[in-house]
């Protein structure tokens, strides 16, 4: 480890009278367990980032397809989420937006409106995997909001899921409180989607 140089015994320096002078002793330090220690650390650093893989969440992406492959999507199986500041979230059914509500990531939340919407498809059209949920997000919301609810979609077993960008229409009515001005809705649509 660490060694210090003593003189010899009975030494005193030079013979006879006079100063005695004390002779200088050298230290050294012995660094071989420093580097064991380096090396010991510089494994387990190693080791451990190794052992600590990045969490990804996966998402598939569907496969470009064919026109004639392309299936008409009715109206009624489409749930509309835009998330929005806050952890708030505006939902509403069917393609154009008439009266939005809201809700919030609980299970009694989104969770709970997407499983309703759920039966809802499978009693009209004898299968709840027709459902689509349209995902979008305002400039407000942030990244954990859109994990969040594609942790939900998980969860509920949604197989037909989208994400795009929220319309100006959309943007209008959560303006407004999730409602839309009636004159601002396009003529083809005479009522809402039940």
């Amino acid at each position: 480890m660490a060694d210090i140089q003593t003189p010899e015994k009975g030494s005193h320096g030079k013979h006879g009278k006079g100063k005695v002078r004390s002779k200088k002793m050298s230290t050294r330090v012995d660094f071989t367990p420093m580097v064991d220690l380096a090396f010991l650390l510089i494994s387990f650093f190693m080791l451990t980032t190794t052992l600590a893989k990045p969490k990804a969440m996966e998402l598939n992406m569907p496969k470009k397809t064919e026109e004639k492959d392309k299936e008409d999507v009715k109206e009624g199986w489409v749930l509309n989420v835009i998330l929005d500041k806050n952890d708030k979230i505006w939902y509403y059914n069917g393609i154009v937006v008439f009266d939005m509500k809201t809700t919030n990531y609980s299970p009694e939340g989104i969770r709970q409106v997407v499983y309703d919407k759920q039966k809802e498809v499978e009693k009209k059209y004898e299968s709840s995997d027709k459902m689509i949920c349209i995902i979008k997000m305002t400039d407000d919301a942030n990244y954990k909001n859109m994990v969040d609810i594609l942790d939900e979609m998980d969860i509920t077993a949604t197989k037909r899921y989208a994400i795009q960008d929220i319309s100006p229409l959309e943007e209008e009515a959560i303006a407004n409180g999730g409602v839309l001005d009636p004159s601002r809705i396009p003529e083809i649509v005479t009522e809402p989607v039940q």
